[in-house]
């Protein structure tokens, strides 16, 4: 069995009072009102969660479709605003330099102005950028717009990860978590049909299929704004949705194993959480996980395109191995959370992902089909290892301050490995890109390893405790 606690039992008085609720007021916990009351939160915090993140990664993503939009025409986003390659790319790091330097800043003010007022201007301010973007005539106004589009999609992913620690224990966040993650594989999919469709639009208003897309897919971020301000799940304690009876069972049953919506940041566990060496290793497999992550949801297209597909059609390939990485994210979800295995689950999909790149990176340029199927099971097993990964770190950060400052620095870290992605899919070495692929192999292949590695600390340092006063989660 794998163990879930970042605190000794001896610590538990102490976590009550400072949550500042009594301890005399901890209702016990009935099995059946608890799962009632979790349906009653899955309902409200999941469909919102996974339709925020879902427009997320569509405006975050779409310029990968953008890019090749038309180009049988000479009506695509490079064409018609006359990118260079390196130009195209600068644009794209542009974004990762805003994404990485806002994310811990925007998870504080989301704490300090709570979530569904913070997450609201998120929302408005990138699908602001993203129909801007539909505007740009050269590079300096794609770059502009792509810095402000990185700095308010920062605070989003690690924000609505810390929004699970408000609402649910450890052992029910890798599948919450995957719900709304795997809509990155989603976002891709419905990005790649979306293209296709709006493609037939080229011409329509003098405006090119690109600029359409641009439009059409960041205008419905600014209604969804309105809707998240007023009925976003802030904390437990404060939900009108909920009875007095269900904000104390929803507190109660967190304590101990989440900081709750009250409790502060103090810089002694801001201090911590910079100087928790064992949260690094954490660190650096999600940025292990990364280089495959940024490539494939800025290069599918331009993978499929060198697998035989052109045009339009290049676009619509590109939605069966996002389709299938959904299925797959929530299925391992699922099982690491009934099992209590995320280092285990975590490590296996990304050897599962290495060992795909590996081989497609191998099998010769003309082996479409094969180099196809592998590049459906590494973008599978790629995006499954996320929920699993996170919800592992989450487990081990214990209160506000870490919760607050480990989960962005988590992401933004991560970064690192997401600009890398982005120069790793050479032109040049079209169709193969073998590159790009055997990196992705050893980025993944050495994210498992540094897993597994992790995995034994928490091991040996546990069985130095007794049994019931473990600490650390597996």
């Amino acid at each position: 069995m794998e163990l879930v606690h970042d605190q000794n039992i001896f610590d538990v008085e102490k976590t009550l009072q400072e949550d500042l609720i009594p301890v005399d007021e901890v209702p016990p916990i009935d099995p059946k009102a608890e799962t009632r009351l979790v349906r009653r939160i899955d309902v409200r915090f999941i469909p919102a969660s996974m339709l925020i993140y879902l427009l997320n990664f569509l405006d975050r993503s779409n310029i990968g479709n953008a890019r090749l939009l038309n180009s049988n025409t000479g009506d695509s986003l490079v064409q018609a605003t006359h990118l260079t390659n390196l130009q195209y790319l600068i644009a794209l790091m542009i974004f990762i330099i805003a994404y990485t330097i806002f994310e811990v800043p925007s998870n504080y003010m989301l704490k300090k102005f709570r979530p569904s007022r913070w997450i609201a201007f998120l929302l408005m301010g990138w699908g602001t950028m993203t129909m801007t973007l539909g505007a740009v005539q050269d590079f300096s106004g794609l770059a502009a717009v792509r810095f402000f589009l990185g700095v308010f999609e920062a605070g989003m992913f690690p924000g609505l990860i810390y929004c699970t620690t408000f609402w649910y224990k450890h052992d029910e966040r890798a599948l919450r978590v995957s719900f709304f993650s795997a809509l990155a594989t989603l976002g891709d999919a419905f990005g790649g049909a979306i293209a296709f469709g709006v493609g037939h639009m080229n011409g329509i208003n003098g405006l090119e299929g690109w600029r359409w897309l641009f439009i059409l897919e960041g205008a419905p971020s600014c209604v969804c704004a309105v809707f998240v301000f007023f009925l976003f799940p802030d904390y437990p304690e404060s939900a009108p949705w909920l009875s007095d009876e269900e904000r104390r069972l929803a507190t109660g049953r967190i304590r101990g194993v989440a900081s709750l919506g009250h409790a502060k940041i103090t810089w002694t566990d801001a201090k911590e959480t910079l100087l928790d060496w064992r949260l690094y290793f954490h660190y650096l497999a999600f940025t292990a996980m990364s280089p495959p992550f940024s490539s494939l949801v800025l290069f599918t297209p331009t993978i499929v395109n060198g697998l035989g597909y052109e045009g339009l059609d290049a676009q619509l390939f590109t939605v069966p191995p996002f389709a299938i990485a959904f299925v797959v994210t929530i299925a391992v979800a699922w099982f690491t959370d009934q099992r209590g295995l995320r280092a285990k689950g975590s490590s296996a999909c990304l050897l599962s992902g290495g060992l795909a790149f590996l081989v497609q990176g191998s099998l010769p340029s003309h082996a479409f089909k094969a180099r196809y199927g592998l590049l459906c099971v590494a973008t599978s097993f790629t995006f499954a290892s996320v929920p699993p990964m996170l919800s592992w770190l989450t487990a081990n950060l214990r209160n506000t301050g870490a919760l607050t400052l480990g989960v962005p620095m988590n992401v933004a870290l991560s970064q690192i490995g997401q600009i890398i992605g982005i120069y790793i899919y050479k032109p040049s070495e079209a169709p193969g890109y073998p590159t790009g692929h055997f990196t992705n192999a050893a980025f993944l292949l050495s994210g498992a390893a540094i897993s597994l590695f992790l995995r034994y600390i928490y091991v040996q340092r546990n069985r130095l405790l007794q049994p019931s006063v473990r600490k650390w989660q597996l």
